[in-house]
């Protein structure tokens, strides 16, 4: 099947010197994000997972084209519509946003941050509406009601005249949700949906999405450092590590049979009901390094158990260690 999103070498760096005057030492850029690839088939749910500061969140802003001035963007980023597949890293601006909230949208992390305190969560979901279709104000709310209903607000007309703060956290969460689809988008991008939620409203915001998945037909990309979460609704998961794709597979192949030792450790920390309560929590020793100290070669090397003088020459290139499961690791065996 034929990609929706497909992101072909993507490179984001950032340079701090942006808009200022000219320096007489020139600032070297940051690179956040290096030589990413990866592609989400239509319907199919693909998870993001790293630490933070890993890129997944800067990469999720690339393809939105919502990254700031300072922001230098490389490589491809391409949507397909209508059979066309079209690069959203050079796309004039108005296609651009024509396409931004219709055909694409995106649930960002923090509800509270992202919803307006001073208009109604009913008028901005219909502002939405309003964005990209020629319509009346009262169409645009009864669509927005409509929005509501599908994302379970209980007495969604009464509940679209309340202001931000009247409602939870679950709430909340739920009318950035009906705003993202309110214009029935193809593809959805999920930036931490459930990280500020108790267990308990996780679960019906992760339910939630999985019904609308199979309702709308929606491609997702669902962001999260939670391993649990992403092995739930998940059908390929990408790991990332300091701006870097070290494994891509599907759901079996990184959860039951993980090739890069990032990945292994990322497994191995994550405690279960055989974990010893009384010993200390496994943990990778060391610390991610930063965008100005970033090593040449595979930015795990100094924390990697398995790593070899090669490692800490070059980046590795990604290499297949079974058909569709990849890992950029030299120390892992490549399939036949």
């Amino acid at each position: 099947m034929p990609a929706l999103l497909q992101v072909r070498d993507l490179n984001i760096d950032f340079s701090p010197a942006a808009g200022r005057p000219r320096a007489a030492v020139p600032t070297p850029t940051l690179a956040a994000v290096r030589d990413l690839s990866f592609s989400i088939a239509p319907g199919e749910v693909l998870g993001l997972v790293g630490e933070s500061g890993s890129g997944k969140s800067i990469t999720s802003l690339a393809i939105m084209r919502l990254l700031p001035l300072q922001a230098r963007v490389s490589g491809e980023i391409l949507f397909a519509e209508n059979g066309e597949a079209r690069d959203l890293s050079t796309l004039p601006d108005d296609s651009m946003r024509q396409l931004r909230g219709s055909r694409m949208a995106m649930i960002f992390q923090e509800p509270m941050t992202a919803l307006n305190p001073v208009m109604r969560v009913g008028d901005q979901i219909a502002e939405a509406v309003l964005a990209h279709h020629p319509i009346s104000k009262t169409e645009a709310r009864k669509r927005a009601v409509a929005a509501m209903d599908d994302v379970a607000i209980p007495n969604s007309a009464r509940r679209a005249r309340d202001y931000p703060h009247q409602l939870s956290g679950g709430m909340r969460q739920r009318v950035m949700i009906a705003m993202a689809i309110v214009n029935r988008p193809q593809l959805l991008i999920a930036d931490e949906p459930t990280t500020a939620l108790d267990v308990t409203i996780q679960a019906q915001i992760l339910d939630l999405l999985a019904e609308l998945r199979r309702k709308f037909g929606l491609a997702m990309l669902f962001i999260s450092h939670d391993l649990a979460v992403v092995s739930q609704v998940s059908d390929r998961v990408a790991v990332m590590y300091a701006g870097n794709l070290v494994e891509l597979g599907t759901r079996q192949d990184i959860f039951l049979s993980p090739a890069h030792p990032y990945t292994r450790g990322l497994l191995h920390a994550v405690p279960d009901l055989k974990t010893n309560r009384s010993q200390p929590l496994n943990t990778i020793e060391g610390t991610v390094p930063g965008l100005n100290a970033m090593p040449a070669g595979c930015p795990f090397e100094p924390r990697c158990e398995f790593r070899i003088p090669e490692c800490a020459r070059t980046l590795p290139p990604l290499i297949e260690v079974a058909k569709g499961h990849h890992a950029r690791c030299p120390v892992v065996s490549p399939c036949s």
